[in-house]
């Protein structure tokens, strides 16, 4: 099973198909497997080098695959009927003269003391935002460092591009977003929380409490993140809460996520489905606090475009 299959390049598909194919000692596509895609196309697309996008549907595979498409017609998290019509049209890069005036009506001058979520296209406007909010807070900062252990080139990655930071700083009071799926289900990848405090028990190990958004608190014990070789041997780990400040995050880590209220400005973005996977993470348009929208960044790709005429 594969989710966010948009997100997932041709060369990755193709790999995986293969993998099974070895692992089984098969022939057959997908090793005999049966292999189960969900997403949506429209939304972002995987990230590769050059301006031509792998989508996994170009993939030889993908035909090879003899997929049984399924249209899901009926949104789930949208609650509002107009607001989806608006988002259908943007979905299918259609900006029409309701969305149009949709995202007017939305347009507000930015108002420091809401508190609702940000969307951003970088990770540096994250970063400074995030810092911004954190230095307001009263208290002294609750500083964790990251451990890591593993080749020196692998290491110098995970700090690159890794899930956290070389250094989580956060204060009692601050807004987080947990970044991995517990074993326990107490939260799951995008659950948003507050910090309370630090706990230690009698061996000195420390945890970090949280209170969740619906009042449930909990303990956060630090985990590992891995990188992985070709073969699936470790390269590289890194030990950390897994944890980030949350009072903002980029568009594409919100791929998934619902969101009741948010700010965000589509005035200058660069990727198909951008503006419609920023959108499409509120339960209705009364959440919208839009700061700002340019026609340019409502780019749908012709070949998804393509794609989806054929299923039609």
């Amino acid at each position: 099973i594969i989710d966010e299959i948009s997100m997932i390049p041709g060369q990755a598909f193709a790999l995986a198909e293969e993998l099974c194919r070895e692992a089984r000692s098969s022939n057959l596509v997908w090793g005999g497997l049966r292999a189960i895609v969900v997403g949506d196309f429209a939304q972002l697309p995987p990230v590769t080098r050059g301006t031509q996008r792998d989508w996994c549907f170009l993939s030889p595979v993908w035909d090879k695959s003899g997929f049984i498409n399924v249209v899901l017609r009926e949104n789930q998290r949208v609650l509002d009927a107009d607001f989806i019509e608006v988002l259908n049209d943007i979905r299918e890069g259609n900006l029409s003269e309701r969305a149009k005036s949709f995202l007017d009506h939305h347009v507000r001058e930015h108002d420091d003391w809401d508190k609702s979520p940000r969307l951003f296209s970088r990770r540096d406007h994250v970063e400074k935002f995030n810092q911004g909010e954190l230095a307001q807070l009263p208290g002294e900062d609750l500083v964790f460092d990251s451990i890591y252990f593993g080749s020196d080139r692998g290491v110098e990655q995970l700090k690159k591009s890794g899930p956290v930071p070389g250094r989580l700083v956060l204060r009692e009071g601050a807004q987080v977003l947990f970044i991995q799926n517990d074993p326990n289900k107490r939260w799951v990848n995008g659950s948003r929380g507050t910090v309370v405090g630090v706990e230690t028990d009698d061996t000195g190990l420390e945890r970090i409490a949280i209170e969740k958004e619906n009042f449930r608190h909990v303990t956060v014990d630090r985990v590992q993140f891995s990188l992985l070789d070709g073969d699936g041997q470790h390269v590289a780990s890194v030990v950390q809460y897994p944890l980030i400040l949350g009072y903002a995050t980029t568009i594409h880590k919100s791929q998934g996520a619902t969101m009741d209220e948010m700010w965000v400005n589509l005035s200058n973005l660069w990727e198909p489905g951008q503006a419609y996977v920023a959108l499409s993470r509120l339960r209705t348009g009364q959440g919208l606090r839009l700061l700002g929208w340019h026609p340019r960044s409502f780019l749908v790709d012709p070949q998804v475009i393509h794609f989806y005429n054929s299923l039609e």
